[in-house]
């Protein structure tokens, strides 16, 4: 019996790489299987999942301006509960004292 083959990962930078290699014309797919022992159909699917998933290199941009969005939503309530505050401190001085006996 033969002895199993351990399978090989790849992580997502080299894959990027291998990818961008093939789609600029850099090298060949068949070039690239052969430096980095590959086999075309992992290629293949290698470039299949980055035309297919592109669009979500620019969805970054939609959530960080969602966040922004948020943050400013935030500091506006804060800013508005902190003016309430002030006004019913200055009401509770007005109305002749304070909770504590002060």
């Amino acid at each position: 019996m033969g002895t199993k083959r351990q399978r090989r990962s790849f992580s997502a930078e080299f894959k990027a790489r291998v990818v961008r290699e093939v789609m600029t014309g850099q090298k060949t797919a068949a070039q690239v299987c052969r430096e980095q022992q590959l086999k075309a159909d992992l290629v293949s699917r290698w470039k299949a999942d980055f035309v297919t998933h592109a669009s979500s290199v620019f969805a970054g941009d939609e959530r960080e301006q969602q966040t922004e969005r948020h943050i400013a939503e935030l500091e506006r309530l804060v800013g508005q509960l902190s003016l309430e505050l002030e006004v019913a401190k200055k009401a509770a001085l007005l109305s002749g004292g304070s909770r504590n006996g002060r």
